[in-house]
C-alpha cells in the first residue's frame, strides 16, 4: 500500500474532521478532471469516459460527506482557520507527465485504487491519533469508507485488465529490458536531429538501465496492451511507455533497492522526455499528441 508523505494533522474537532474530509474528495475531483481534459484535448475519448466515471464516483464521495456533516449539523464546506491542511494525497502518478498512447483504463483505475489507499491510511492513522472517542469513531467511519471505495475500484481494475488481455496485440509480449533496448536504439538513431552530446547522455543512460534492470532481476510487464507495432518506432512515445513502467514499479515494489532504482530512473526518463518533445521533428515522428498524420493509433 502506498504511504503517506507526511504526517496528518491531529484533528480534534468534528469540523476539522469533516471539512478535511471534503478537501480531500474536491481534490481528487479536480485531480481526475484535470487527467480527463487532457484526455479529451489528446484524442482519446475512451479515457475520458473513464475519468469521467471516477469524477462521478468522487463526486458522489463528496455528497456523502456534505450528508453526513448535514445530519450531525456541521458545516463541511468551509474551512476553519484552526484546522491543519492534510498532506497531498492525490497523486495523479505519472499520468500528466507521460503520452497519453501510455495510459490505459487499467492504469486510470490503478492510480484511483492507490490514491484511495492513501487516504484509507490517512484515516487509520487519524483515528489511531484521535483525542477523543467521538473523533476516533468518525475517523473509522471514515476509513471504512474508504476500504469500500478500493474495493469497488479494484473489480473495475481486474475488469480493464481482462479486458485488455483481450485485445492484446501481438507486441505484448515485451519485456521493460527490450523496451530499454529499443529506446537505447532509437536514441542513437536521432543523432542528425538532436544535441549529440545530450542524445549520448540518455543513450548511455538507457544502456545503464538495462544493465541495472539484469542486476537487480526487475520483473516488469509494460502497459503496452492495444499499441500498435509503429508506436515503438516513436521515440518519444516509447519513452513514456518505459518512464511508466518505472513509475509501477515505484509504485508497487517493496524492496529498497528497486525502489530507489525506479525513482532514479523516472527522474532520468522525465528528462529524457521533455529533451525529445523540444526537439525539431517532433511534429512529424516524435509528436505525442495524437494530431500528427503519422499517429500509428489513427492509421
Amino acid at each position: 500500500m502506498p504511504k503517506l508523505t507526511e504526517e496528518p494533522p491531529v484533528l480534534d474537532t468534528m469540523e476539522g474532521l469533516m471539512q478535511t474530509a471534503a478537501r480531500m474528495e474536491q481534490e481528487a475531483i479536480e485531480g481526475y478532471e484535470a487527467l480527463r481534459d487532457r484526455m479529451s484535448a489528446e484524442g482519446r475519448p475512451e479515457l475520458v469516459t473513464v475519468f469521467e466515471r471516477l469524477i462521478a464516483e468522487e463526486r458522489s464521495h463528496l455528497s456523502e460527506v456534505a450528508n453526513w456533516s448535514k445530519a450531525s449539523g456541521i458545516e463541511a464546506g468551509g474551512t476553519a482557520a484552526e484546522v491543519s491542511s492534510p498532506p497531498d494525497l492525490f497523486d495523479p502518478e505519472g499520468a500528466d507527465l507521460i503520452p497519453v498512447e501510455a495510459l490505459s483504463a487499467y492504469r486510470a483505475f490503478s492510480i484511483a485504487v492507490r490514491n484511495e489507499e492513501r487516504a484509507f491510511e490517512f484515516w487509520s492513522y487519524v483515528a489511531g491519533k484521535a483525542p477523543s472517542q467521538e473523533i476516533r469513531r468518525a475517523a473509522e467511519k471514515m476509513a471504512g469508507e474508504e476500504l469500500g471505495h478500493i474495493a469497488t475500484l479494484r473489480r473495475e481494475r481486474r475488469l480493464a485488465f481482462h479486458r485488455g488481455r483481450q485485445a492484446a496485440s501481438p507486441g505484448a509480449e515485451l519485456t521493460l529490458e527490450d523496451l530499454e533496448r529499443r529506446l537505447h536504439e532509437r536514441l542513437l538513431g536521432l543523432g542528425d536531429i538532436a544535441d549529440l552530446r545530450e542524445l549520448t547522455r540518455f543513450a548511455h543512460g538507457a544502456r545503464e538501465r538495462l544493465a541495472r534492470c539484469y542486476d537487480l532481476r526487475v520483473v516488469c510487464r509494460p502497459n503496452i496492451d492495444g499499441f500498435s507495432p509503429a508506436a515503438f518506432e516513436r521515440p518519444a512515445v516509447l519513452c513514456g511507455i518505459v518512464l511508466d513502467c518505472y513509475l509501477d514499479l515505484m509504485a508497487r515494489k517493496k524492496d529498497e533497492n528497486v525502489l530507489v532504482f525506479a525513482q532514479d530512473a523516472a527522474s532520468q526518463l522525465v528528462r529524457c522526455l521533455l529533451f525529445l518533445r523540444g526537439l525539431p521533428a517532433a511534429g512529424v515522428i516524435l509528436r505525442c499528441d495524437g494530431s500528427g498524420p503519422d499517429h500509428p493509433e489513427r492509421q
